[in-house]
């Protein structure tokens, strides 16, 4: 196992600034993840590091051995295609055995490690078959064999579920963690779901426009977004501007607004505006339209999401408030509205970028 991966790196393409000293260190046996909206520049950063891009600026290290002056098939490292990109002539086996036929292993070497690694993805029974010839999990499946076939320093994987229905989605990322544990992996994985990053992972990059907007472990980013770019991105769809009235010894400040009291974090005195956020899964919703604490309002909309509800509340002050409920209101109900105690992230104004 590599002890530890680091770099920095810059790309320009003609005038737009995609990564931007994009820097980070990645540790052996560690599953990050590259997290942010199309375009943000995930994509890119992981062709810098498979070599598939040469960075404008920057260095790739890997131990102590420097990787950006070098060839994407002396780095050692193992890709996963968002399209899967197996050859369509070419059987199961010979695919999985492309990397090592590059790397001119001998061939009896080659088909003991091939059926190996199919057993690992459980796809014994189908060497002879062509991509045509299989379901879109089997072509993930070919696809993750083919790149751990090569015994990779580094695992890659751009997007790999992205094309695959939601049940499958949630088998394959199931049988990638198994795989990185069991195998030992070092792993870096770009999506735009939030829902992967955070099982997956076992620290999170969430980016923007080649930027770093937050590095940390899954329960930091989802708890303790440090900005409002990552609440908005991983979930945090209400958010209110609130007036800091009071300021506690322990640190702790109560904010108002819109009929609502809060009580958070915040670096910011008496008087200053704060910006509360809050999941909708942490705003409750009683009968009694005039509830001690709360808000009161009128719902507007209720979708049904299977299990819950998810519902829009226009507060009596104009404030739209979206809550998700095991029970469904009625539109047009006057409903009591109130923020979950310890579930709200006070941002104050230079946390907005």
């Amino acid at each position: 196992m590599i002890d530890r991966l680091r770099f920095k790196l810059s790309k320009h393409f003609g005038a737009k600034n995609v990564l931007d000293d994009f820097a980070l260190e990645v540790h052996g046996g560690e599953f990050v993840t590259f997290l942010g909206p199309s375009g943000c520049g995930k994509s890119t950063a992981l062709n810098l590091l498979a070599g598939l891009l040469q960075p404008t600026a920057g260095e790739i290290w890997l131990d102590d051995e420097r990787l950006d002056p070098l060839p994407p098939e002396r780095r050692g490292f193992g890709m996963v295609f968002q399209n899967y990109a197996l050859f369509p002539h070419l059987s199961v086996f010979d695919n999985v055995a492309f990397g090592l036929d590059v790397r001119r292993v001998a061939r009896a070497s080659i088909a003991e490690r091939v059926r190996r690694m199919l057993a690992l993805v459980k796809l014994e029974g189908l060497e002879a078959r062509y991509p045509a010839q299989l379901s879109g999990g089997q072509q993930q499946r070919v696809a993750i064999a083919r790149a751990l076939v090569i015994e990779p320093r580094v695992l890659l994987l751009d997007e790999p579920l992205s094309n695959l229905d939601a049940k499958l989605r949630l088998d394959m990322r199931a049988e990638i963690k198994r795989l990185h544990q069991g195998l030992g992996l070092t792993s870096i994985y770009v999506t735009h779901d939030q829902a992967e990053a955070l099982s997956l992972s076992d620290r999170i990059v969430v980016m923007r426009e080649g930027r770093v907007m937050q590095v940390g472990a899954p329960a930091d980013i989802h708890d303790r977004p440090r900005n409002l770019f990552v609440a908005d991105f991983v979930g945090y769809r209400n958010v209110l501007t609130l007036m800091v009235t009071a300021r506690g010894v322990d640190g702790l400040v109560t904010a108002e607004g819109s009929g609502l009291r809060v009580r958070g974090r915040a670096e910011i005195g008496p008087g200053g505006a704060v910006l509360a956020a809050v999941r909708p899964e942490d705003v409750r919703l009683s009968d009694d339209a005039g509830a001690v604490g709360g808000a009161r309002g009128m719902v507007r909309l209720v979708e049904y999401q299977g299990r819950e509800y998810d519902v829009e509340v226009v507060l009596d002050s104009g404030a739209v408030l979206k809550a998700r409920v095991p029970a469904a209101p009625k539109i047009g109900d006057a409903v009591g509205l109130a923020l979950e105690p310890g579930r709200v992230v006070l941002l104050t104004p230079e946390h907005v970028a």
